[in-house]
């Protein structure tokens, strides 16, 4: 078991949008492996999105009823993203300091 400055902030959230977390010494487990599964596609969804926008910003005719869903759409990919990376840098934060970082 870890210590609590080492929980992964896992990449969905729970009950009443309630952060999960996992508590393992194995970061090649099934819930390890299913989160880093899951951040993937979130943040490949983000990519997809954001060119989805920049798409309908350049068309004229993209209507407000579109934008408003793209930007909901947006919103969320946002949010995911944040999780990855909040998640990622306390990953990070705890790892052995003498290991390079780039």
């Amino acid at each position: 078991m870890t210590t609590p400055n080492e929980l992964r902030l896992l990449p969905w959230s729970g009950p009443g949008d309630k952060p999960c977390y996992l508590s393992t010494d194995n970061p090649d487990g099934h819930m390890s492996r299913l989160a880093d599964g899951i951040e993937a596609i979130q943040l490949d969804t983000a990519s997809e999105l954001m060119e989805e926008a920049s798409d309908a910003l350049d068309n004229q005719d993209t209507s407000l009823d579109e934008m408003r869903c793209l930007v909901k759409e947006l919103t969320g990919a946002l949010r995911d993203t944040f999780r990855v990376a909040t998640s990622r840098g306390r990953l990070r934060a705890t790892s052995d300091p003498r290991e390079p970082t780039c």
